[in-house]
């Protein structure tokens, strides 16, 4: 069978064509795909390619989607010909090292999920075991697409320990950081957001409800904006990066309070180094959190909360285009001029 594709060749060459789609294999479920979503992964898959997700070429590419199943391989169980559906970019073993320890994200064998730029994707066995999930009949496609990149929120929110009052400073206000200020709220936490793009500090008070905004351009280091925001003016109590830049990371430890918490969510470039004053760090009893990806309790976790609408992801929308202008959406989103872009096959 043929469908049509976004395939990648090269780092900004990209090919709109018909390819072969195989039947699924033991295990495997076909799914149409109704809805898929931009994200800066798949922006840095289109500018640099990506050591992971593109194992061949060409490639497809796109990994936030939900859709209907259309075809089952065998032995496949508890999902049926018909059902609405959303998977994860990834699966863990379950068997390693890490697995066994609960720590599913840092899985040594994480099979990933690339091709949702596409009228069909045949997920993998590991996959369907573990992170597809079935949807409601009342819950949009478009919502459901989120719940890969809410899930990663979710895992960081959860180990951030945010407690009601805290004083909560996020710095990078693409759709991840947009997620956390909503979920440092639902925690009861005071939240300011930092950014430059306006249409993203406008979007960290009506999606996330943000209590103040930062607007970088004007003010290059917020730190005292920060402090006056804090308790008693001592430094913010968490402070999140999500960026991915290290000189953002090194800033982070000025922002907090001692005793407080800097969470590093943004991932640098492979190979970045960081500076990180040793005193600081020591004798303020800084705590510093990292944390990568999701794991399946936090996949579901996000399925709940986008259900019971406590997060109108529908909002970091700004637009909807065809599959044919699927690079029109990453050029958009990579120019700064879109926070999620919908891609409707």
């Amino acid at each position: 069978m043929k469908m049509k594709s976004l395939q990648f060749y090269s780092p900004l060459n990209v090919k709109f064509e018909e390819v072969e789609i195989n039947d699924p294999k033991e295990g495997e479920v076909q799914v149409k795909i109704e809805a898929a979503l931009t994200c800066g992964t798949d922006v840095k898959t289109y500018r640099r390619s990506h050591p992971v997700l593109i194992k061949k070429i060409p490639s497809g590419f796109g990994h936030e989607f939900s859709g209907v199943i259309t075809k089952i391989g065998k032995n496949v169980e508890g999902f049926n010909i018909g059902d609405r559906v959303a998977a994860a970019n990834s699966a863990p073993c379950g068997e390693c090292f890490f697995c066994k320890r609960g720590e599913y994200n840092l899985c040594e064998n994480l099979e990933f999920l690339n091709g949702a730029y596409a009228e069909y994707i045949n997920i993998p066995k590991a996959i369907v075991k573990r992170n597809l999930i079935k949807i409601p009949d009342d819950l949009e496609f478009e919502r459901a697409a989120f719940i890969e990149p809410l899930a990663n929120v979710v895992h960081g929110i959860d180990k951030t320990n945010i407690k009601e009052g805290d004083s909560v400073g996020i710095i990078g206000l693409g759709p991840i950081g947009l997620m956390f200020i909503k979920l440092a709220k639902l925690k009861g936490a005071r939240v300011i957001a930092a950014g430059r793009s306006p249409m993203k500090l406008q979007l960290a008070k009506d999606f996330g409800g943000a209590d103040e905004v930062v607007d970088l351009n004007k003010y290059k280091n917020p730190e005292k904006i920060f402090k006056d925001f804090s308790s008693e003016k001592r430094g913010l109590d968490i402070a999140v990066e999500c960026v991915g830049l290290p000189e953002v990371w090194e800033q982070m430890f000025s922002y907090v309070r001692k005793g407080g918490t800097v969470h590093l969510f943004g991932g640098c470039k492979s190979g970045s180094k960081v500076c990180i004053d040793t005193t600081k760090l020591h004798y303020d009893g800084i705590k510093v959190v990292s944390v990568f990806h999701h794991t399946p309790m936090y996949i579901r976790e996000a399925l709940r909360l986008i259900y019971e609408e406590k997060l109108p992801v529908e909002k970091l929308i700004t637009e909807t285009m065809p599959l044919e202008r699927t690079e029109e959406a990453l050029i958009k989103q990579m120019n700064g001029r879109a926070v999620k872009i919908l891609i409707k096959p």
